[in-house]
């Protein structure tokens, strides 16, 4: 069984002591973040005061945004603002969709984010295999979008990312016992596409900084799921 998005530090670097301190250092790269501070600065000048690890310092960077930029966000989040309506489609961010439910079924450490998105540390770069959790993942977010009528999905998956041909003929036919009509498109990049478009589903912070608008279906998913490593920064 394969595990996604852990590695053994985790369980020293993101309970106890060890947390307390990535709480603390999470309000002083607010802070500064809000004085505009660039985050890869703010993450290297904080991480290092407190000896923080690259993984310690990628959650604090995944998990803490300015405020302005989580104003921005939840303005354009559908499910809790109040416009009375969702798109009958949504446009995926295929792996980054899929891996973030990966990772919550695997156990692996799950951010909540001050902007209300959840995140995860699992790192891409180029390559990715379908595991005995992406099934279910794949499920589970359909099952999600019918009860929310959503009648059409479309899944976008980064073209230069191993397997993504794979991911894509699995989405195809889980989407079969569900009644939404599911696309995948193969793509050079996802990103840029949907920065343009509404009803996106995603956890990239540079995407929901662009995009019209998007849905924010992670805890609705997760948050009914047993022994989620949930953290919050």
């Amino acid at each position: 069984m394969s595990r996604r998005g852990y590695v053994p530090e985790d369980e020293k670097q993101f309970i106890g002591k060890q947390l307390e301190l990535l709480q603390k250092a999470a309000d002083e790269v607010q802070f500064l973040l809000d004085r505009g501070y660039d985050v890869k600065s703010v993450t290297t000048f904080v991480g290092n005061h407190y000896l923080f690890s690259e993984r310690q310092r990628l959650a604090l960077a995944r998990s803490v945004s300015s405020k302005e930029s989580i104003q921005k966000r939840v303005n354009k989040e559908l499910l809790q603002t109040e416009r009375g309506y969702l798109p009958e489609t949504v446009c995926i961010d295929g792996f980054n969709t899929v891996i973030t439910l990966e990772v919550a079924l695997s156990g692996s450490p799950i951010f909540y984010c001050r902007d209300g998105a959840l995140r995860d540390l699992a790192g891409l770069r180029g390559t990715y295999r379908v595991i005995d959790k992406t099934q279910t993942a794949i499920e589970l977010l359909l099952r999600q979008l019918e009860l929310l009528h959503i009648s059409e999905a479309v899944f976008y998956l980064d073209a230069p990312v191993s397997n993504s041909g794979r991911l894509s003929g699995l989405i195809r036919q889980c989407a079969k016992g569900y009644g939404i009509s599911v696309q995948t498109q193969i793509i050079p990049d996802v990103d840029r596409v949907l920065e343009q478009m509404e009803g996106v589903i995603s956890g990239d912070a540079i995407i929901l900084n662009r995009c019209k608008s998007w849905l924010n279906v992670m805890p609705l998913i997760i948050g009914k799921m047993d022994h989620v490593w949930k953290i919050q920064l």
